[in-house]
């Protein structure tokens, strides 16, 4: 059964009518027109869908839409400045070659969302640990990595 569902998506306010098989991604991308976050495999294997609900990272082609009513969800769309300039993560992607052919990029920015905002100085192993959800088939990793330690980097020299 469908039904009106309220929540926040990137600070603002928001509804969808959600139910039965209805999938987050779905609600993003075809309700709202949020399409940084992509669709890999819709099994929750490649991570290029994750998303961060209630602080948590979440592969949204699994996360039921109706189960996002009263909660708050991040998108890569809202890691953005007012005026569209790229967030410190996103910067540090792109300055360290992560961002490759770009297909999983949106995930993989967003668990390194999640790690950050829990660990703010993660080691090397605790940034593969928090990607292992996360797959690219360009990049080989070493760059994400140092993303993910510059952005860390980033973050503390605010």
């Amino acid at each position: 059964m469908k039904r009106e569902i309220s929540f926040r998506v990137n600070g603002a306010e928001a509804t969808a009518v959600a139910g039965g098989g209805d999938r987050l991604i779905d609600v993003l991308r075809e309700g709202l027109g949020l399409t940084g976050t992509k669709e890999g495999c819709g099994e929750g294997e490649c991570g290029a869908c994750t998303v961060i609900v209630d602080g948590r990272a979440v592969n949204a082609c699994l996360y039921p839409a109706a189960e996002i009513d009263g909660r708050e969800v991040t998108t890569v769309e809202g890691l953005t400045g007012p005026d569209s300039t790229l967030g410190p993560i996103q910067r540090a992607f792109v300055e360290c070659g992560a961002v490759q052919c770009g297909f999983c990029t949106p995930g993989m920015i967003m668990s390194t969302k999640a790690l950050l905002d829990g660990n703010p100085d993660p080691s090397d192993e605790e940034v593969r640990d928090a990607l292992l959800g996360n797959l690219c088939r360009c990049t080989g990793y070493v760059q994400i990595v140092e993303a993910v330690r510059r952005a860390a980097v980033a973050g503390r020299d605010r």
